[in-house]
């Protein structure tokens, strides 16, 4: 017999990637529980500005806030097919002498998208964490790295070298950009507030006799209640749509950043220069019990795409809000939203745990040095010649011959790059192999990029690491 459990559609968010505290943020208990406590701040707003509610009614509700009666919502909802109508009822079930009080003067808005809003600042409190988890690892290993010379690429082929340190700033450079427009959206966002079903206060205004400031004040009320700057100056009946979007754009450029590192990454183990952590018993291929696939990076590869792909979904539901509110946004917005954030949220994780377990192949990131540094040495033995009393025109076309036919012996042939001993043994050199092998240093090479991971570190991230982490034992974030 197959169980029930094992017949239905399970999302691999919830059974595969995602992390718990994420999933609890899109759960139905956060929800509802963050309805309840709207509700609270409604009646507390209500009975400050002067309407009839009671200390003992709003004690009532909040002594049953996260004591929600599931099944009593179910039941009704199934009767009235409307889900806040039917929460509101459990509630009053269980707070009767607050019962009649419960959502006055509110529309369904005033729970849900008020609630939309929280669950937006949470995950990305959660989001922002990782990404700043990350590039503390990352800056601990650019530290490491930041005078290991490697070959640097442009257009996939093998150009002047760089730094392990230097090519891990760019990962972060990505990754603190992202971070900066997270923060940039979350100190922006407000609350919709209580705007009615247009967005005209109208029902506020008949409760509060059309005393305006009133109305005004409970905006306030509610906002300083549920930890909010203030509410939306204007809207219909709901916020903006736009504001999924500006979100999902932001997790967007999360997801591009990680899709960057993982194709690095996965290019890098395939050079063998480079590898993402492998568990102690990790099988790399069914069939073949030698390899050591990149199978962490490949699956922030293919999460990153969905991520990127989904955040169109918003763009397209805030372009279509007919005026003051239509419902075509509720079934494509509770999927994208969430799963946008459960995505992200499971690629940091990965992402997390592949920073903090980098290998370098050394001696490999060498070898490969050494196969194509004295290409990339020409011109300083050409300097070094011209010192000598040689004609740098003369010099250069002598270079230019012995490269391309070393060039071609070794991609012809496979054989080893000759091209220090082809110039030794010429004549117009006047340079020996020790001398050249004199202007073999790597780090000849690497130009400022162990300088620049220090500024860097100390100009950019430091500062970050700073801002969102708490000194302690053991060190946490303040978000």
């Amino acid at each position: 017999m197959i169980s029930e459990e094992k017949s239905k559609y399970i999302s691999p968010f919830s059974a595969r990637y995602a992390s718990k505290e994420m999933q609890y943020i899109f759960s139905e208990d956060f929800k509802f529980k963050s309805w309840r406590k709207l509700w609270i701040a409604l009646a507390k707003a209500e009975k400050q500005l002067g309407l009839n509610i009671t200390d003992e009614q709003i004690s009532e509700l909040v002594f049953n806030k996260d004591n929600i009666n599931y099944e009593t919502a179910q039941e009704r909802e199934k009767i009235v097919r409307h889900d806040v109508m039917a929460h509101v009822y459990a509630y009053g079930k269980q707070c009767p002498n607050a019962e009649s009080i419960i959502h006055l003067g509110a529309t369904s808005c005033y729970v849900g998208d008020n609630t939309d809003i929280i669950i937006l600042r949470e995950a990305s409190k959660i989001v922002l964490e990782k990404a700043v988890q990350v590039i503390k690892n990352l800056s601990e290993f650019a530290q490491k790295h930041k005078a290991t010379p490697c070959l640097a690429y442009t257009h996939l082929q093998p150009a002047q070298l760089t730094t392990v340190g230097k090519r891990a700033t760019l990962w972060i450079h990505e990754l603190v950009q992202d971070i900066e427009n997270i923060q940039y959206q979350l100190d922006k966002l407000k609350l919709l507030g209580s705007k009615g079903a247009t967005g005209t206060q109208a029902s506020f205004m008949k409760l509060f006799e059309n005393d305006e400031n009133k109305v005004k004040q409970l905006e306030k009320f509610i906002s300083d209640e549920m930890g909010f700057d203030g509410c939306a100056d204007v809207s219909g009946q709901t916020y903006s749509r736009k504001i999924d979007y500006y979100f999902l754009s932001v997790l967007s450029g999360f997801a591009q950043s990680a899709y960057k590192f993982s194709n690095d990454l996965r290019i890098l183990q395939s050079f063998e220069e480079m590898e993402e952590p492998f568990e102690k018993n990790q099988i790399g291929s069914s069939a073949m019990p030698y390899k050591r696939n990149p199978m962490k990076s490949e699956r922030i590869s293919s999460l990153a795409r969905y991520v990127i792909i989904n955040a169109v979904n918003p763009a397209m539901t805030a372009g279509t809000q007919w005026f003051e509110r239509t419902l075509d946004d509720s079934a494509n917005k509770r999927i994208s939203v969430a799963e946008a954030f459960l995505g992200v949220d499971s690629i940091l994780d990965i992402y997390i745990n592949i920073s903090s377990g980098l290998i370098v192949y050394e001696k490999v990131i060498n070898k490969r040095i050494m196969e194509k540094l004295p290409f990339m040495a020409t011109e300083n033995i050409m300097m070094e010649c011209v010192k000598k009393g040689g004609n740098r025109q003369e010099l250069h076309e002598a270079l230019r011959a012995h490269s391309q036919t070393a060039a071609a012996k070794i991609k012809f042939e496979g054989k080893n790059n000759d091209l220090i001993d082809r110039i030794s043994n010429d004549e117009i050199f006047k340079i020996t192999k020790k001398e050249i092998l004199e202007q073999l240093d790597p780090l000849k090479y690497t130009g400022r990029s162990a300088s620049q991971v220090e500024e860097f570190l100390s100009k950019v991230v430091y500062p970050i690491l700073d801002k969102y982490y708490i000194k302690n034992i053991a060190p946490k974030l303040k978000v």
